[in-house]
């Protein structure tokens, strides 16, 4: 890991917001494509997962996703319920956040992206009972509408859509079926 990757995992906790922030987008950034510096920072990651700091939460969970793709031992795997428990955080915006980003772990394998659509699919089905449900449900039809056009993967597509049946309400069915056009 180079130093300036240091000094942003080091800047992304720091009090003062502008630097903190400017150092989780150089971080996003860094972690977009394949990185050899992973396992350098996952364990703690792992535990900035129950960080008392939403903030600090909800990031260790975005930069776990995108990690995801330099994952060659599979880490993941074993990860994952940890990473999803994140996604049912206590403060919404940092649920929402985990959320939002944990499509990414289904680039890095096809035994990953079969578990994130497991995952995705049962909260559809079954997270009628969670406050703000209905923008849960559009985030997963979001990140399985950007797995299946990182994927070309047409059963992405066909179970999507065949959630989006299952909805009663007409105005969130239409809702979700916007993403897919």
């Amino acid at each position: 890991m180079d130093r300036e990757v240091k000094e942003a995992f080091i800047k992304s906790k720091s009090k003062d917001k502008q630097e903190s922030y400017e150092a989780y987008l150089y971080i996003l950034q860094a972690t977009e494509k394949r990185v050899d510096w992973a396992y350098e920072v996952w364990d703690d990651l792992l535990d900035g997962l129950t960080d008392k700091d939403n903030h600090q939460r909800s990031r260790s969970a975005q930069y776990l996703a995108n990690l995801a793709k330099s994952d060659p031992e599979n880490r993941m795997l074993t990860d994952l319920p940890r990473l999803w428990a994140v996604t049912r955080d206590e403060k919404f915006v940092t649920a929402r956040h985990s959320l939002q980003s944990i499509w990414k772990v289904g680039l890095s394998g096809t035994e990953q992206n079969d578990r994130i659509m497991e995952y995705m699919v049962d909260r559809f089905k079954n997270g009628t009972d969670e406050k703000n449900y209905t923008l849960i449900r559009f985030d997963v039809m979001q990140n399985m509408r950007h797995l299946y056009d990182q994927l070309d993967d047409e059963a992405i597509k066909q179970t999507a859509m065949e959630l989006i049946d299952t909805v009663e309400d007409d105005k969130y069915k239409k809702k979700y079926k916007s993403v897919w056009r």
